[in-house]
Order: structure tokens, then C-alpha cells, then sequence
């Protein structure tokens, strides 16, 4: 029996989850080295895997007109998103990491209604008060330093939140999915290389090995959801995208003896909760 539209969107949203969550596992494991150094790894993979599926197109590298300042905010929030991101999987809690991430779609709702005029309704709004409430208590706000990381990963949301605004801002434009991710990939590369050349830290085989499979499972994840987008809009399957949380949990749990305490375990539930609400409540 063929399979519809919607449940090979479901199907691939599920995976996209799944391989980014094993992205924060392997950034996590490569261990005590700079995050911008994690970055440039985990980018240039992607960069390369979009080169290799534009070599095979009939218009390459080209890109269509119109294009470059969005594709340049694009790349420019998230690279600031992935910075933030990676900051925060080395320093709290891999599941908390990819939980405050997955306020995204509703820093998106709040950054269409400025960059997009696509203003949501007062059901949206509440929700994304709600899914902010729940970041509370995974945050934990404190004037202790220990509430830091959880701050740059949530600023690294509004960062992807941002960035999946131009994204679909891109789409409404025809410009293809690989240019986006070679377009992202190569800025990312080239801010970050700098970083890399002046403040290397020299990496064990290991390490290298955990970079390049976070770097590739990190591609694997940007094509997959890009394809689960193709097959089914937004409000059908982005729901799905949360697993990512569970899978996150799971392998801190198995592999790094992370537990999430109550506060951030409901904080997930809210965070979920809201997301889960917004999808059933559709228009």
C-alpha cells in the first residue's frame, strides 16, 4: 500500500528528529574543544553534500535573482542560532539543549508577522506565551551564572526561529533547498574558520571522527526536514519535529548520564503541550 503525502512528511520530519538529535550527541562527545571549531567541522560536511547534490542539477550553483538578501539573513541567524546551539549541548544537558532550540517555530510566528506580514491570531499568540512560560522553567532565571548556557540557547531559538522565517521566505520565491543549505554552510565555514585557524585546538582521531558524524548527521537532518516539508505543509507535521526532545533524552540518558530534573521536565511538557495544542487547533 502506497503511503500519502502527509505520512511520508510525518515519516521524514521523524527521521530529520532523529538524526538531529544524534548531532547534539556526537557535538557533545567530541568533548572540550571550541565551539566555533565544532561549527566549522559540523558545516563543512554540509557544504559538500550540497556541492556534490548541485553538481548533479542542470543550473548548478545558480541562483535566482532576488535571492541573496535573504539567503545572506539566512545564513547570517543561523550561524548565530548554530553558535548558540552548540554553546549551549557543551554546557547543560543535551535534551535541555534541543528543547529551549525547538522554541523556533514560535520565535517564526513572531518574525513573520515582521519580516513576512503573516500575522498569526490571538489563539497563535497565546500559545507562544504559553510555550515561553514553559522555557521558564527550563531556564531556571536566576543571577546565578550556571542560567547562562539556557539563555544562549534560547537566544540561539530566536536565532533559527529567524532564520526558518527567510527560509520559507525563500521558498515563496523558488529558490531551491540545496542552494539554501550550500549558501548557510559556506557562510557558516567562513566566519567561523578564522576562529579555527587562530584558536585551533589540536583534536584527537576521536574527536575528529564524533566532528565529522555530528557534521554529517547534521546535513542528513537539514535535507531530510527539508524533504518532509515538500511532501507536507507545515501545519500537518511540524508537531513531529519534537521527538527530537525525546530522542535527546534518550541517548543522554543511555550514553551521558544526563537527567533532566522536574523544572525542565515540565517545561518539555509545556513547551510540547503548546505545540501539540497549536497543531490539533489549525485552521
Amino acid at each position: 500500500m502506497k503511503m500519502s503525502q502527509k505520512n511520508q512528511g510525518i515519516m521524514y520530519i521523524i527521521m530529520a528528529a532523529f538524526f538531529f538529535a544524534c548531532m547534539s550527541f556526537f557535538i557533545r562527545k567530541a568533548g572540550d574543544l571550541p565551539t566555533m571549531q565544532k561549527g566549522f567541522f559540523r558545516n563543512v560536511v554540509a557544504m559538500f553534500a550540497a556541492a556534490i547534490m548541485l553538481l548533479r542539477t542542470e543550473d548548478k550553483f545558480k541562483i535566482k535573482k532576488g535571492s541573496i538578501p535573504s539567503l545572506l539573513m539566512r545564513a547570517i541567524c543561523g550561524t548565530i542560532g548554530l553558535i548558540c546551539n552548540y554553546y549551549a549541548i557543551d554546557h547543560m544537558n543535551i535534551s535541555d539543549a534541543n528543547i529551549l532550540n525547538k522554541l523556533a517555530p514560535f520565535f517564526a510566528i513572531i518574525m513573520s508577522a515582521l519580516i513576512l506580514n503573516e500575522y498569526a491570531n490571538r489563539f497563535e499568540w497565546s500559545m507562544v506565551i504559553v510555550a515561553f512560560i514553559g522555557a521558564l522553567f527550563v531556564v531556571k532565571p536566576s543571577l546565578d551564572i550556571k542560567c547562562i548556557p539556557a539563555v544562549v540557547a534560547a537566544i540561539g531559538g530566536l536565532g533559527a526561529g529567524t532564520a526558518y522565517t527567510f527560509v520559507r521566505k525563500l521558498g515563496k520565491q523558488g529558490e531551491r533547498g540545496p542552494v539554501i543549505v550550500m549558501f548557510f554552510s559556506t557562510f557558516s565555514c567562513i566566519i567561523t574558520l578564522p576562529f579555527v585557524i587562530f584558536d585551533y585546538h589540536p583534536m584527537t582521531l576521536m574527536q575528529l571522527i564524533y566532528l565529522l558524524i555530528a557534521g554529517s548527521c547534521a546535513a542528513a537532518g537539514q535535507f531530510t526536514v527539508t524533504q518532509a516539508y515538500t511532501k507536507a505543509p507545515a501545519k500537518d507535521i511540524s508537531v513531529f519535529d519534537y521527538s527530537q526532545v525525546l530522542f535527546a533524552a534518550i541517548l543522554g540518558f543511555l550514553f551521558l548520564d544526563q537527567i533532566p530534573d522536574i523544572y525542565s521536565i515540565l517545561g518539555y511538557i509545556i513547551i510540547i503541550g503548546a505545540a501539540i495544542i497549536k497543531w490539533k487547533h489549525r485552521d
